[in-house]
């Protein structure tokens, strides 16, 4: 498993390569000048000649896109902010927690509706309840974040005063954020499960354990859906995934000071730094979480463990055969 592990790790770094050049590629194709962003519209074609100098926007593609492969790589430099001057990395670090919080809160919201919804979808199929459910999931699939954040906002803070509708004071003010993102994604948790339950409960010893008198629920919980679950954590580790870069819409909308807010500001204000050390973490992120959901594999199904003992078993016997010859 260890070694597994080890090759996943390796994989990661032409990702991440490639997301760096990807993005670094974008920003210098981007029409804009930062160094009039920084100046002002009032500036000196001297100042502004000056600061691009300064930040070495003058360089060939190649040169520029070299110093930040080579930055980042051998130095762990990130850069500094062009409008802040402070390190990226430290601007970042400040905001990410904000991010993973929010994430972390409406992949919570998500396991527990849609998870519930789809078990009790599959195990009462065609009910008013598996129709009730499979129309939210539906609406809740089409329907935009950022337009459900507003009317979010519209009900809930300007009509009916209950919740504030922006910041990050309280609990309280991360209950529409969470909420909106949470049952967004849950439609898709409980689609997910709701397939995944339904191919389940037909298999042959899910009618023995039924045959051998266990209670339904029992029956449910234990044997279903536990081998139902492999697809439905996939599902939940992608949405966890994209939640950490896709709730930028989420935090704009309830002005939640996270890194996504901070991403598409540096992107308005061409803060070329910020952007690419944001992209490359979120994509860090993303790999890292895509290699817990392989790991959780293993420990979910027993099968998928055994492969990998069985592939240590037969280098093992080979490297004796080889030895003993």
């Amino acid at each position: 498993m260890s070694k597994y592990i080890g090759k996943r790790l390796l994989m990661m770094i032409p990702v991440l390569l490639g997301v760096m050049i990807i993005v670094f590629t974008i920003n210098f194709l981007t029409p804009g000048d930062p160094a009039r962003m920084i100046l002002g519209d009032g500036a000196t074609p001297e100042a502004l000649a000056q600061v691009t100098e300064e930040l070495g926007l003058n360089d060939p593609y190649l040169v520029q896109l070299g110093r930040y492969i080579g930055n980042v790589v051998f130095k762990l430099n990130l850069g500094e902010s062009y409008m802040t001057g402070k390190p990226v990395f430290e601007e970042i670090a400040s905001r990410f927690p904000t991010t993973v919080k929010l994430a972390v809160f409406s992949v919570s919201i998500s396991v527990l509706v849609g998870v519930f919804a789809g078990i009790i979808s599959a195990t009462k199929q065609y009910s008013v309840f598996d129709r009730i459910a499979t129309s939210f999931s539906l609406l809740g699939v089409s329907m935009p974040t950022f337009w459900a954040g507003l009317m979010a906002v519209l009900i809930f803070s300007v009509k009916l005063g209950w919740l504030p509708a922006s910041g990050s004071y309280g609990p309280e003010y991360w209950v529409l954020p969470s909420f909106t993102l949470g049952l967004h994604s849950s439609a898709t948790v409980m689609r997910m499960t709701r397939s995944s339950m339904l191919e389940v409960i037909r298999a042959d010893y899910i009618r023995t354990a039924r045959a051998k008198g266990q209670k339904e629920k029992w029956v449910i919980i234990s044997h279903a859906l536990k081998n139902a679950m492999i697809p439905v954590v996939t599902v939940i580790g992608m949405q966890f995934g994209g939640l950490l870069g896709g709730s930028l819409l989420i935090e704009t909308v309830f002005a939640i000071p996270g890194l996504g807010k901070y991403i598409i500001d540096s992107i308005s204000t061409r803060d070329y730094p910020v952007v690419q050390g944001g992209v490359l973490l979120l994509a860090i992120s993303f790999s890292l979480v895509n290699l817990l959901v392989d790991i959780l594999y293993a420990y979910l199904d027993p099968r998928i463990k055994s492969q990998y003992k069985t592939v240590k078993r037969k280098k093992g016997g080979a490297d004796n055969a080889k030895s003993t010859n």
